[in-house]
């Protein structure tokens, strides 16, 4: 790849839009009356030249588009900046990102741990004319990273040098090489890999521990010592020595085909001991090569079972176990004592139908078929068969048959019974294993796509619904008690959901606290919602842990195939999607899927989109609704409020793109936006005259966790000269019950800068007294949720009261939210509330008309 690509893309606008304005002028030359009949001939040569030229550039153009999409591997073009100049579609799909979000931007934003001379070495290998080939870990949209191997070149684009990496996904292959090496050290069966050696033959180049171990060798030992030829003799099982041609691991290199299942006896004539083996080689083919290269020797110690009686010796090359021997002539069978003790009979059988009757009725027939075949055409059988023991208890064996040698009219069959029941048992365990989550015991996720893909799949098949249950507020449990609680709450909630859905459909734990159902509608078109009735009502009670109780409800949400997908990803994203409107809306509930829902989603990532920029664009701004001393209507501080407009979506709301930007993390940055303007709001007004005025700002969890909170705020403050007394930071009661070191200690610096904190919304999560007082906080907000009902519903009146005696009890200050009545501050002032803010007093406010109610305020405005 170390040449250079042309690669013809005609994107130069200027150049386009000169063309087009030479072909008009050409036209109205040629239109011209007074244009010579001559010049007009060689002008319309000149327009028609120039329009093949023009459609020549757009087909190079279309060419290119389609070839550079057409790579299956993410393909960028690279600027010697390293400037993302293209990206092809493999690329959008791997990143998982828009073209937009990546073009016109560095490299660092699809692997952001380049460093900055990163773009050296590439260059100074291109430049030599080679490839640069490097393995590194590119980023997706969401944060997740995978292994690539990137390949660049030069190239030549838009007339200028350019490189093009085209990056090839190494997932598989690392997870396949890491499954190997485990698979191999892990084995009770030793393996070692052998190399064609033109002088010795075969030299060992790798041993597994297995392999060390049966032949007493230690970790690390040279192997090319420990098995040169000269120290070994090797034996076949009747003990005659083989020659280096004679040998298995030879016949295999030589054939190219496996020689399966040799007894070879192994005499190390350093040691003089003896060790037997059963093995089989595999030969090992290099790419596109014709011959092996390699052998493989997977192999089992046997020298124990070498020692045993002279029958085992004669069958152990079959299967190392019990033999049997059936006289056809006298209809006798001869078992050893390995295969009575398998078989479990206190009265061995002692001809073939007494065999038969020991194996389960559908296992008959196969052994039967296969005698019949030994006996009319000498083939060899190898049957895996079931039968019952006489306690009842199951068996599995594997039985192997084959004619007396020598004997033409094999009147004598033999072979030998292996007890393969806790094989059969383990591989029963892992296949079920392999469809259970091992904490509920319903299906997993890869069992139910498997399930909804088969039943998809099947021609005339019933309508097929899909119900997405998520449990709501179980991250409270999970956060206030633990993850063993969180266990516990997933099996009683797993059996609720089995309670209620019955057989009518396959239940499975799609992953953390969310549970897909599938059923087939059949006759009954109504049974998804009756499902979903039952679900709810089988959340009704709550769950105790110990002495606490929590009410945990859950979300549901049903899509239908074929109507709303009739792939299993498909359904069950439009399935989560109604599950998630149903939340939104009301919790405990279920939605179906609709086409309005379709819509939203699609909303929701334009929404998303234009809020990742809304910072960098200048998008936002914010409002000040003032907090007022409830007895006597003077303003004491502010509220920031954020706004965004943005001019293709307009005027959005602050409780639809807020949630947004919670779920994609943007709330961080924006936070951080909030922080600093509100400092810069405060200096400025305090540069007008106006004093410190003390501004609230909201500080999200996800904030809380994500960035030194303490180190932001101190910047902020001195970038602008002011106190800490000049911030207020509102936390939702998430920040309590996480009660984490960490969290005190943040809480403990905030407050040593002067910072005044305040828990949010007080009293709608599931806070405890201990809580609230292990933190060093200064207020409560009292919500709005409750103000609203005050004072006429009595449940808000009661839990208003409560909340105003815990803050007097714990020397907290309290603010009300949502004060839009007379009679709701009346309330509150008797109640004690000091300070309330609503529409009762004003909005959000622009800064300029915030301070006109500073003017009338004296006591803050020369503060």
């Amino acid at each position: 790849m170390g040449g250079r690509v042309n690669a013809q893309t005609p994107t130069d606008l200027d150049s386009q839009a000169a063309a087009e304005a030479t072909l008009r002028a050409l036209e109205r030359a040629i239109d011209d009356p007074a244009t010579p009949a001559s010049t007009r001939t060689l002008l319309v040569q000149a327009r028609d030249a120039l329009h093949a030229s023009l459609a020549e550039a757009e087909a190079a153009r279309k060419r290119y588009r389609t070839m550079f999409d057409a790579v299956p591997d993410p393909t960028s073009i690279i600027g010697l900046d390293g400037t993302v100049l293209d990206l092809n579609a493999a690329g959008m799909a791997a990143y998982r990102r828009p073209r937009e979000d990546i073009v016109g931007r560095p490299i660092h934003v699809l692997n952001p741990d380049l460093p900055r001379d990163h773009m050296d070495p590439v260059l100074e290998a291109l430049d030599r004319g080679d490839s640069y080939v490097i393995e590194v870990s590119n980023m997706r949209a969401d944060g997740t990273r995978f292994p690539v191997e990137v390949h660049s070149a030069n190239i030549e684009y838009d007339g200028r040098r350019a490189i093009v990496a085209v990056a090839r996904d190494l997932s598989t292959r690392w997870e396949s090489e890491s499954k190997y090496r485990l698979l191999l050290e892990s084995i009770d069966k030793g393996v070692v890999l052998f190399q064609a050696d033109q002088d010795s033959g075969l030299h060992a180049v790798s041993a597994n521990p297995a392999a060390h171990r049966i032949f007493g060798l230690a970790p690390g030992e040279n192997l090319q010592r420990s098995f040169k030829p000269a120290d070994w003799k090797i034996v076949g099982e009747n003990g005659q020595e083989l020659t280096a041609e004679q040998q298995p691991a030879m016949r295999a290199m030589r054939t190219g085909q496996i020689i399966e299942s040799t007894v070879l006896g192994m005499f190390h004539l350093p040691s003089r001991q003896m060790t037997w083996i059963s093995v089989t080689h595999v030969p090992v083919f290099s790419a596109g090569g014709s011959e092996p290269t390699q052998v493989f020797a997977l192999f089992s110690d046997v020298t124990a079972l070498k020692r045993d009686n002279a029958l085992f010796d004669r069958t152990q090359a079959l299967a190392h176990v019990g033999g049997w021997e059936w006289d056809r002539v006298n209809q006798q069978l001869y078992l050893t004592g390995e295969v009575r003790r398998i078989l479990g009979r206190g009265n061995a059988p002692e001809t073939m139908l007494e065999l038969l009757d020991c194996l389960r009725p559908h296992h008959r027939q196969p052994l039967q078929t296969a005698l019949n075949r030994l006996v009319d055409v000498n083939a060899g059988f190898d049957l895996e068969l079931q039968g019952l023991r006489e306690n009842g208890h199951a068996f599995w064996i594997r039985m192997i048959g084959e004619a007396e040698a020598g004997n033409p009219s094999a009147t004598r069959l033999s072979g030998t019974i292996q007890d393969i029941t806790q094989r059969k048992q383990a591989e029963d365990v892992l296949r079920i294993q392999a469809r259970t989550d091992p904490l509920t015991g319903l299906m997993n996720r890869d069992a139910i796509l498997g399930e909804l893909s088969a039943m998809l799949g099947t021609p005339g098949q019933d309508s097929i619904a899909v119900l997405y249950v998520d449990l709501d507020r179980f991250k409270t449990v999970n956060d206030v008690l633990g993850h063993a609680a969180g266990d516990e709450l997933l099996v009683t909630a797993a059996q609720r959901i089995v309670g209620a859905a019955g057989h009518e459909g396959l239940i499975a734990r799609f992953g953390g606290d969310e549970f897909l159902i599938v059923c087939a509608t059949g006759d009954d078109p109504s049974r998804p919602e009756r499902l979903a009735n039952a679900l709810l009502e089988a959340f009704r009670d709550g769950f105790r842990f110990g002495e606490d109780e929590f009410t945990i409800t859950a979300s549901i949400g049903i899509a239908y195939a074929p109507e709303d997908g009739n792939r299993p990803q498909q359904l069950i994203q439009n399935a989560d999607a109604a599950m998630y409107d149903s939340k939104r809306r009301v919790r405990n509930g279920w939605q179906t899927f609709t086409p309005e829902l379709a819509q939203r989603q699609q909303d929701r990532l334009q929404i998303e989109t234009h809020l990742r920029r809304a910072a960098d664009n200048d998008e936002f701004h914010l409002v000040y609704q003032p907090q007022v001393d409830l007895r006597h209507g003077r303003v004491i501080a502010a509220e920031a409020l954020i706004r965004w407009e943005n001019h293709q979506l307009g005027e959005m709301r602050p409780d639809v793109f807020i949630g947004h930007a919670e779920t994609t993390g943007d709330i961080v940055r924006i936070g951080g936006w909030v922080l600093r303007e509100a400092c810069r709001q405060v200096h400025e007004w305090r540069e007008q005259g106006y004093g410190i005025v003390r501004v609230a700002i909201n500080v999200s969890y996800r904030q809380f966790l994500a960035e030194d909170l303490a180190a932001s705020v101190r910047d902020a403050l001195a970038e602008f000269g002011l106190p800490g007394s000049a911030l207020e930071l509102e936390f939702t009661e998430r920040v309590l019950i996480e009660d984490a070191p960490d969290t005190v200690k943040t809480f403990m610096a905030l407050r040593e800068l002067g910072v005044v904190l305040t828990i949010d919304d007080f009293g709608e999560g599931y806070s405890a007294l201990n809580y609230v007082r292990r933190l060093p906080i200064h207020g409560l907000k009292l919500s709005q949720l409750f103000v609203q009902g005050v004072p006429d519903n009595q449940s808000d009146v009661a839990v208003c009261r409560a909340v105003a005696a815990i803050a007097r009890s714990l020397g907290l200050g309290l603010v009300a939210e949502g004060v839009e009545s007379e009679a709701q501050r009346q309330f509150l002032v008797q109640l004690g509330v000091p300070v309330g803010q609503g529409f009762l007093f004003a909005p959000g406010l622009a800064p300029d008309e915030f301070v006109h109610r500073l003017d009338r305020n004296p006591d803050l405005a020369h503060a």
